[in-house]
């Protein structure tokens, strides 16, 4: 498993890495979305939001590849992923095979560091120096 987390972890980087980089430099050629995929992407553009999203690809991604920070990394990605497999689930399915392989190696490189997540998924919280029975 470890090796599989490994090499998840990888790819995820690397992907994420190449399509960030893609929305600053461009080098790889795509046409735009038609129909309603279009003009989301459209509205993207115009607003600049593209810009934040592809910042919030290319960090996360660096981080990976080092492998520093994978919990922060995540987090980061996590909605990036999720808004990618809506995306293409309701406007453009062509990429639907893409995005969940996006999303297995994600869930694959999160298993690796689920203690980290651990503290989410607790039924109550007790702050620190509060008694439990206060």
């Amino acid at each position: 498993m470890k090796i599989a987390s490994t090499v998840a972890r990888y790819l995820l980087g690397s992907i994420f890495f190449v399509f960030g980089l893609n929305g600053f430099l461009h080098f790889i050629p795509t046409r735009p979305p038609a129909g309603v995929a279009g003009q989301f992407f459209a509205a993207l553009y115009l607003s600049h939001y593209l810009v934040v999203i592809f910042l919030l690809q290319l960090g996360p991604a660096i981080l990976l590849l080092f492998n520093r920070y994978v919990p922060l990394a995540l987090t980061l990605l996590g909605p990036i992923v999720v808004n990618i497999v809506f995306f293409h689930l309701l406007m453009a399915p062509s990429g639907l095979p893409m995005a969940f392989v996006v999303t297995i190696l994600w869930i694959l490189t999160a298993v690796s560091v689920r203690s980290a997540f651990r503290g989410l998924f607790q039924k109550t919280y007790t702050p620190h120096g509060v008694s439990a029975t206060a």
